[in-house]
């Protein structure tokens, strides 16, 4: 997509050395164009991380779904390392047991992302916090802060553009160290013996529970103690996709029975019967030292979190090495403020990635950073970028937070086939997913193969 034969381009700035900023940086310096990626840790540490790390993974150590041809997070990998996203070839590098996700070990994953970009001789790292818009004087500048962008830089963005960005808050979920399993009750098994990258078909923990167990766990989870808010947070709402673990209690008794602990796929080997409800636990290191509880990310207190988690049979003596916590997420109004290549419209030499553009997951915020990083780079090698088409799944996302969502109604999406153009009437239902992951994989291919004079 980018070649020119014009002398060196000045640096571009990356501004967030978080997953969406990494892959920015990478997509810039592989064109050929000078980088300087600029990380406030640890000079300046957020209430989320735990290392001064770049692309450390904050939340889940999962990537999601990795089947290309039925899944949209899926095809999204797949367009990734085609390419030749950093993000992915890590994530690949360093995978670890998850049925049908993309599941990887964080420390490994993180140290390959920072060990590429500091071997790379084109990317300069500079360590300390933008606290304003950045400079004229810097030229093309890439603001991939993430959801936890510093106060001073979301107020200097407020002030730019006239708008209040969106926020939401994101909970964690918690670890659990392995030898603390009580494998008499918990056993292994992925739903419907699924295998996926890196596994074998038994990749989750699972910990039943019967009518009794799950009812009192709910009451529990209803009673425990939470995280007050402050007076300023308290109409902050939830993203849907990551809501914390009580909040979907509180919707219906059998709410979680129907999400994170639906026990469909999953057979008991101590009954041979499918449980009431069941807990899964991800691998969420290489070794297989900690699982993370999938779907527990909670707002409760740290406390009430190892009580009431522990009433989970088969974790009845979990040690935890990471109880589950809250965090404030900011987002822009995209569709109102950025143009089709990402560019703030009341000053087109900043460009958003990542997070902060409204899209949500990792694979997203870094999809859109590749897209941000290949976009400048264009511009810097005197070419004009060009948009990925809608039928993929980079446009379709890209097209979604630029224009695609009403600006009225913005909430952060995570990519799936209902953003994607539909198909030809005459494709049988069963059929579309597939199709439609053929026709991305395409017009993606052609998209990559063009030139910049063939953009312009």
């Amino acid at each position: 997509m980018i070649h020119s034969d014009t002398a060196r381009p000045r640096p571009v700035h990356v501004v967030g050395g978080g997953l969406a900023g990494s892959e920015a940086a990478w997509q810039i310096a592989r064109a050929g164009v000078p980088v300087i990626l600029h990380e406030m840790r640890p000079v300046r540490p957020t209430d989320a991380h735990q290392t001064d790390a770049l692309a450390e993974l904050v939340c889940s150590n999962s990537f999601r779904s990795d089947d290309a041809v039925n899944n949209a997070v899926g095809l999204l990998h797949a367009e990734m390392r085609r390419a030749g996203s950093l993000i992915l070839a890590a994530a690949d590098a360093h995978k670890v047991p998850a049925g049908g996700a993309l599941a990887v070990d964080r420390t490994g994953f993180s140290a390959a992302v920072q060990s590429a970009l500091e071997a790379e001789p084109l990317v300069e790292i500079v360590r300390g916090e933008v606290t304003d818009l950045p400079p004229e004087e810097w030229g093309s500048t890439i603001v991939a802060t993430g959801p936890l962008t510093s106060p001073a830089l979301a107020e200097a963005v407020r002030q730019l553009t006239g708008e209040e960005s969106l926020a939401f808050f994101d909970a964690i979920a918690p670890i659990v160290h392995k030898d603390s399993i009580d494998f008499e009750t918990a056993w292994f098994q992925s739903r419907y013996d699924k295998p996926g990258p890196g596994g074998d078909g038994s990749d989750y923990i699972n910990c039943p529970l019967d009518a009794d167990q799950y009812r009192a766990f709910v009451a529990a989870l209803l009673a425990g103690e939470k995280t007050e808010f402050k007076e300023w947070e308290a109409n902050t709402p939830y993203f849907e996709g990551c809501l914390p673990i009580e909040v979907m209690a509180s919707r219906g008794i059998d709410t979680l029975r129907y999400g994170p602990m639906k026990p469909v796929g999953l057979r008991d080997p101590r009954t041979g019967h499918r449980p009431h409800a069941v807990v899964q636990l991800r691998q969420d290191n290489a070794l297989g030292t900690l699982y993370n509880i999938v779907g527990f990310q909670t707002k409760l207190r740290h406390g009430e979190q190892a009580r009431i988690f522990r009433m989970i049979p088969g974790l009845e003596k979990a040690e935890f090495a990471r109880l589950g916590g809250l965090h404030r997420n900011t987002f822009l109004n995209s569709p109102r403020l950025l143009d089709g290549t990402l560019r703030l419209k009341p000053r087109p030499q900043l460009r958003f990635a990542g997070q902060v553009t409204g899209v949500e997951g990792y694979v997203e915020s870094a999809a859109i950073g590749l897209l941000a990083g290949r976009f400048a780079a264009a511009e810097e090698r005197g070419g004009q970028p060009v948009a990925p088409p809608p039928t993929t799944a980079f446009g379709a996302l890209l097209a979604h937070i630029t224009g695609g969502a009403a600006a009225e109604t913005f909430q952060p999406m995570n990519v799936n086939f209902g953003l994607f153009p539909p198909l030809d009437a005459s494709v049988r239902k069963n059929e579309r997913k597939p199709a439609l992951s053929r026709r991305a994989l395409a017009d993606l291919d052609r998209w990559l193969g063009m030139k910049v004079d063939e953009a312009a």
